[in-house]
């Protein structure tokens, strides 16, 4: 670099600028900024679109045994299964009491049936 150069990068990077208060100002606007920004779904959806409903071949669902209706379980290959557990009385279902797709934090991104059920059942406390 020439000298002309280098003069504008020191001034530009001097440690004596960079204050805490500074940095903590700098942080509170770049915070405000972002709060303010509305919230865009990943992957292109429409805001305020519902999530698309887990597939029984979605590989997550695949890993975890996942099936929309605890009817669909035989209890002597699924050693795991409680009679009485599905998603409605699992710890991982989210959402609001009532609908019968709602968010599981097992899935993300996904709604699952609250008759369903999977191998990541958590009894509710």
């Amino acid at each position: 670099m020439n000298g002309s150069n280098s003069g504008n990068l020191e001034a530009s990077i001097n440690p004596k600028a960079l204050t805490r208060r500074t940095v903590i100002k700098h942080l509170s606007v770049a915070t405000g900024i972002a709060c303010a920004l509305p919230w865009r779904p990943a992957h292109g959806a429409a805001p305020g679109a519902e999530p698309a409903r887990l597939d029984v071949k979605d590989p997550a669902a695949v890993a975890l045994g996942y099936v929309e209706h605890t009817s669909q379980i035989d209890p002597k290959k699924t050693l795991s299964y409680v009679p009485g557990s599905n998603c409605e009385n699992c710890l991982q279902l989210q959402g609001v009491a009532g609908n019968n797709y709602r968010p599981c934090s097992l899935f993300p991104g996904k709604l699952v049936s609250v008759s369903g059920w999977c191998t990541g059942w958590t009894a509710e406390m």
